[in-house]
C-alpha cells in the first residue's frame, strides 16, 4: 500500500514539474513576442535563437518568423555566447542571460529569470545605436545602463 501511495505520489510530482516548465517556456515566449512586437528594425523581423526549445515553441505560435540559420535572421536570440557565430555577430541580439548584456554588445537586452520572475531590460543607448525604435509600451523596461 505504502509503494502504491509513493508511486502516485511522484507521479503526480513529475506531471506537475513537467507543467510548471511548460508555463515559464510558454510566459518566455509570450514576453519575447511582445518585446518583439514592440521594437521597430526597418527590416522584417525574422528570429533565430540558439534555444532550439524556445525557437520551436515561437514557431509553432506563428506570430513571428524563425529560421534555422542565423544569417536569414535579422533578430538573434541568444542563450549562449559559444554559440555566436563571426558571421552572424553583426545581428541586432538580445539576449536570455544579464551578464551576456555586458558580454555582447551588440545586444540591445535581455530577458532573464531572477528570484523565481521574468525580468526584462533594455539599454536606451544600443537602441540608438543599433537603430532601433521602441514603443512607449517598453518604457518601463528601458535602462541608460547595464546594472
Amino acid at each position: 500500500m505504502k509503494s502504491l501511495f509513493l508511486t502516485l505520489f511522484l507521479t503526480l510530482l513529475l506531471t506537475l514539474s513537467s507543467f510548471a516548465s511548460d508555463s515559464s517556456l510558454d510566459l518566455e515566449v509570450k514576453i519575447l513576442e511582445k518585446i518583439i512586437s514592440e521594437i521597430f528594425i526597418n527590416k522584417e523581423k525574422i528570429i533565430w535563437s540558439d534555444n532550439k526549445e524556445l525557437c520551436t515553441a515561437i514557431r509553432k505560435k506563428e506570430l513571428i518568423k524563425t529560421t534555422p540559420e542565423c544569417k536569414k535572421a535579422t533578430i538573434m536570440v541568444l542563450k549562449d555566447i559559444k554559440n555566436l557565430s563571426k558571421e552572424c555577430a553583426n545581428s541586432v541580439i538580445f539576449v536570455l542571460d544579464y551578464e551576456l548584456l555586458s558580454k555582447v554588445p551588440k545586444s540591445f537586452g535581455a530577458f532573464f529569470w531572477k528570484k523565481g520572475r521574468p525580468n526584462v531590460v533594455i539599454l536606451k543607448s544600443r537602441l540608438n545605436s543599433l537603430s532601433i525604435q521602441a514603443s512607449n509600451d517598453l518604457d518601463p523596461y528601458l535602462e541608460d545602463k547595464v546594472w
